[in-house]
């Protein structure tokens, strides 16, 4: 007997088909399904190398572009290596508890090419391998998403220390919370498409905290901190929106019109978000910024995550473009107010992003606003269940990272010397630089 792994946004119906198979059927390997899941699982290793670093290198000084793509090049080798030798098996490896999938899967115990996953379907499976490499590529994404906030001061062995101990202590306890059938906020009846509460709110706590643990960069406020290159920056963002068809769509593990509703709510999501951000820099400061529209994009994006595949395209307008006001106001407004210097506003964007994105899902999965909920559907229900598992998401990150972030600082330091932020980290850290003049 096979077990659901992983959640989708259709809601009840797939929630009491967990558990999978039909007793009297023999499962059943599609190759078109197979065909997808590995194209989707190459996108999003395109959104992290080079998606994610072009985004993220554009965004920061000169002197520290090569700073940032090493450290997401390096963090995702590092969480595959995990991934396969534990991660795998605590996010998903057969445990029955709330907390953990177990340790049954230890460097992959039992998988060949002939095991096969669960998808949403009773009876249709795809092979384990594919669903460990394109929840690996998950797993590596997330960690990645965070050094934005710390981005030019802090030390690469502290990145490295802290995301190998982040990934462990909390990505993997909130993979399994949420996306296995054992798991504690999937038996809420939670819905997370894609990852709002797993990748987006749990990076963008995350981040947040370390911002501030980090403390800001030397010169805020007063050296000229603008991005290096808005083209990189669009370049990157460009990538992530093409590798997120394979975070979205691909979320659905078939090739089916469950991918193809993920699909286009990840066109029109992102679409009213850029359209958002630009109107409002173009009405309160008077002309619309490339950085805003790179900006927007990613918000829509995340906010479109959990709700790809339960909300309508035209809902996925209106929560793209109400998630990408919202973290208008965090960056350009709470984030002067209080003082913390998140660097590339992942708290801003994928924090703040993955919340409004996460309880919206409750609000427009409603089939009266397009959503593929059941007639029964109650708003109020199952947006007071999405806030609770947003609850439950940020107190375990916001915990377990400042304890971890805390041994860090404690163990081998979070921050490089003064000098060195001051000559950047390309070279202070890496003996290399990204230009030569």
């Amino acid at each position: 007997m096979m077990k659901l792994t992983k959640l989708t946004g259709f809601a009840a119906a797939l929630l009491a088909a967990a558990p999978a198979f039909a007793q009297d059927a023999e499962p059943v390997m599609d190759k078109g399904d197979v065909a997808w899941m590995l194209l989707a699982t190459v996108l999003v290793l395109f959104m992290i190398v080079p998606g994610l670093a072009l985004f993220y290198g554009g965004l920061v000084r000169a002197k520290n572009m090569l700073s940032v793509l090493m450290q997401c090049t390096m963090i995702a080798a590092m969480v595959m290596v995990i991934w396969v030798v534990y991660g795998y098996s605590f996010a998903f490896g057969g445990g029955t508890g709330p907390f953990w999938g177990g340790m049954g899967k230890l460097f992959l115990a039992g998988v060949t090419p002939d095991s096969m996953a669960a998808t949403f379907t009773d009876g249709v499976v795809i092979p384990e391998y594919i669903f460990i490499a394109f929840q690996m590529t998950f797993a590596a994404i997330t960690p990645a998403l965070i050094v934005g906030a710390f981005a030019e001061r802090i030390k690469f062995s502290a990145v490295m220390l802290f995301s190998a101990l982040w990934v462990t202590l909390v990505y993997f306890p909130v993979a399994h919370m949420v996306w296995d059938a054992s798991g504690l906020i999937f038996n809420m009846g939670a819905l997370d498409f894609a990852g709002g509460t797993v990748v987006h709110i749990n990076a963008g706590i995350a981040a947040l905290v370390g911002a501030m643990f980090v403390g800001p960069r030397i010169g805020l406020g007063k050296d000229m901190m603008a991005p290096h290159s808005m083209t990189l920056t669009l370049v990157g963002a460009g990538i992530l929106w093409v590798g997120w068809f394979g975070f979205n769509a691909g979320s659905n593990l078939e090739a089916n019109g469950g991918a193809a509703l993920a699909m286009i709510n990840t066109f029109t999501a992102t679409a009213g978000a850029i359209l958002a951000w630009a109107l409002l820099e173009a009405v309160l400061r008077g002309k619309a910024s490339m950085l805003g529209a790179a900006s927007g994009m990613i918000a829509g994006l995340v906010a479109v995550t959990p709700a790809a595949g339960s909300v309508g395209p035209v809902g996925a307008i209106v929560l793209g473009a109400l998630a990408s006001s919202v973290c208008y106001f965090f960056v350009a407004v709470v984030k002067n107010k209080f003082g913390y210097d998140d660097s590339l506003d992942v708290f801003g964007i994928h924090g703040v992003g993955g919340i409004i994105g996460a309880v919206g899902t409750g609000i427009f999965t409603a089939p009266g606003l397009g959503g593929t909920g059941g007639d029964d559907y109650s708003i109020a229900g199952q947006t007071w269940i999405q806030i609770e598992a947003v609850g439950i998401t940020i107190i375990w990150c916001a915990v377990v990272s400042a304890v971890l972030y805390l041994i860090v600082d404690k163990t081998i330091g979070l921050r490089v010397p003064a000098d060195d932020e001051r000559r950047g980290l390309d070279l202070t850290s890496h003996g290399e630089s990204a230009y030569h003049s």
